[in-house]
């Protein structure tokens, strides 16, 4: 299974530390935000790796390069503008192939165990989701019986990995729009599984929330 890391953020939560370098390429004890996603899915079986990028892109090619050095086989699918989440997978599309694919926020910290995934049978897609953080408190969809819905109560919180399979952008345009109104128009159709994952994450989106991942 090929795996798509979202790098095309402008990170404008984290400002003044993305002024001159994109969020991804912020460090975490010792290493890039991004580099330890690639070694984790590296270790899990993730091996062949799509990254968009976007704001300060060339610097995150030139810090990575072809993935060599991880074990893995990086290609990327630079954004003169930031394509949203669904724009910016439905670009990368010829890049991941006709078989469902995994895509990760590069802005997460998380200790999810990503070779779970591989054993999936696949509808359109599968959501891991998390309990509410304090800066969501209100969820963004509800799980029962490994079915996900748009409402429902109560609701838990998109974690940003996901699996999908190319069929869930069919019809699409090419241009600037987000997935979640495909994952809506999916789970009417009760084509949408998920989990509910217990474990470490964090929305690193902020300079504290940053500091506190990098002392923890």
């Amino acid at each position: 299974m090929k795996v798509m890391i979202l790098a095309a953020g402008r990170g404008e939560r984290m400002r003044p530390l993305t002024d001159k370098i994109p969020k991804p390429l912020l460090q975490v004890k010792g290493k890039c935000l991004i580099e330890h996603h690639i070694e984790r899915l590296v270790t899990s079986g993730f091996n062949e790796i799509v990254i968009n990028h976007a704001y300060l892109g060339e610097q995150i090619e030139q810090t990575l390069g072809n993935g060599r050095r991880y074990g893995a086989k990086i290609v990327y699918s630079p954004e003169a503008i930031a394509l949203e989440t669904g724009g910016g997978i439905f670009q990368a599309l010829p890049l991941l192939g006709d078989s469902p694919f995994l895509v990760v926020n590069s802005d997460i910290w998380c200790d999810y165990p990503f070779a779970n995934l591989t054993t999936l049978n696949i509808k359109l897609a599968h959501l891991v989701l998390i309990d509410n953080p304090t800066h969501n408190p209100d969820g963004d969809f509800h799980l029962t019986q490994q079915q996900v819905h748009q409402t429902g109560n109560p609701c838990l919180t998109f974690s940003g990995i996901g699996v999908y399979h190319p069929d869930l952008f069919t019809n699409c345009l090419k241009g600037r729009f987000s997935l979640v109104p495909l994952l809506t128009q999916a789970m009417q159709i009760d084509q949408v599984t998920g989990e509910h994952y217990h474990g470490q994450w964090m929305d690193v989106g902020t300079p504290e929330r940053l500091k506190f991942v990098s002392l923890s």
